[in-house]
């Protein structure tokens, strides 16, 4: 009887402990299952860029011709005709404005009845100095009137010249009655209406030549050294996506007494039709020899006593520990030079809860 109780007592704690180890493995099952249907952990990226480690700044300028030039009359006289516009292209030799001819066809006359005259003065003192000569080789005359007839003869012929020059100079007033483009180019002036009495020398039409063209822009005096050492483009507003390579050309000595700036003017030997005088640029400083850098957010830096390193999320979803080559802290990101690709995604929060190889989604923002 005593055998029988015991062994009752022994198949129950044997089905007890059965029980107990089902139960166990059933949880470690539905454990393991729950550990599978975890989802993926969501974390905020931001995304590698590398720039210049000195920002590029950025200028509002306008499009100028090097040499605009106001054309004047070399002659004075009274305006008959002014032949061209504003806005219009004139090419090399093209006539702009003609004075009043009268007066100086008066004075090409009077030059040329002076050089008729002195001509015949001598060959007649040219004679005389001949028959001169032939007296005194026959002993005829004596060296006072031999003399006498030479400097009749060399007056006269200086007498000619003069007379030949100053018809010459009334040939020339004659033409400079017509005032002629110098180079190819735009009239951006007319200073001269017809019947208006000119000066020598007075501006009359100003042109702007298409030979070469330039930025004008102001420079701040803490950049006025990235403008001259620095590389510079130049971007039209009505073509932004088209840059132009620039060139400092000039800079004012002086900044000026109101804005504290510097007049700069960057040439543009590259440009084409499209860039017009007047037009609105952009002129762009950059530094040529500026290290390539990427700004990330503190936050990111994952460093456990090893070397500062980021994580990377891959197009799966999947997490890699990157070491990366710190430059510099700043008060909100850590400035790198490499480690990680152009582009990359790394995880902004949270670094120190992910494990290598973890499966994350990417969202835009975190709500709690």
């Amino acid at each position: 009887m005593f055998v029988r109780s015991v062994l009752s007592s022994y198949s129950k704690l044997l089905a007890g402990v059965s029980l107990a180890l089902m139960a166990a493995s059933l949880a470690g099952c539905n454990d393991t299952v729950a550990e599978k249907a975890d989802p993926p952990r969501p974390v905020l990226v931001a995304t590698a860029h590398y720039d210049a480690e000195t920002p590029e700044r950025s200028f509002v300028g306008t499009v100028r011709p090097r040499i605009e030039s106001d054309l004047g009359f070399r002659v004075a006289g009274k305006v008959a005709k002014r032949l061209v516009e504003v806005g219009q292209t004139v090419e090399v030799g093209q006539p702009l404005a003609t004075l009043d001819e009268v007066d100086l066809k008066l004075q090409a006359e009077q030059a040329l009845a002076e050089q008729t005259a002195a001509t015949g003065v001598l060959a007649q003192a040219a004679a005389a100095e001949q028959r001169a000569k032939d007296l005194k080789a026959k002993g005829w005359t004596t060296d006072a009137q031999m003399d006498s007839s030479r400097a009749a003869a060399d007056e006269a012929r200086a007498r000619l010249n003069r007379a030949e020059r100053a018809l010459e100079l009334s040939k020339n007033s004659l033409s400079y009655a017509t005032l002629v483009a110098d180079a190819r180019g735009v009239v951006t002036a007319t200073l001269i209406e017809p019947g208006q009495v000119v000066a020598a020398g007075q501006a009359s039409i100003r042109v702007a030549r298409f030979a070469e063209k330039e930025a004008v822009v102001a420079i701040p005096e803490t950049l006025v050294g990235r403008a001259k050492s620095g590389v510079a483009s130049v971007a039209l507003w009505s073509e932004p996506d088209k840059k132009y390579a620039a060139k400092l050309r000039e800079i004012a000595p002086a900044a000026d007494p109101a804005t504290r700036t510097y007049l700069a003017k960057f040439s543009l030997p590259e440009a084409d039709d499209k860039v017009a005088l007047g037009m609105t640029a952009t002129l762009t400083l950059s530094d040529a020899a500026t290290e390539r850098v990427a700004r990330l957010p503190l936050s990111a830096l994952f460093n456990e006593g090893g070397k500062p390193s980021f994580y990377v999320v891959d197009d799966n979803g999947g997490v890699t520990l990157k070491p990366v080559t710190v430059k510099s802290y700043e008060s909100n990101d850590v400035v790198i030079t490499g480690g990680v690709d152009e582009g990359a995604k790394i995880v902004a929060l949270g670094v120190q809860k992910l494990d290598p190889g973890q499966r994350v989604r990417v969202v835009s923002s975190l709500s709690f």
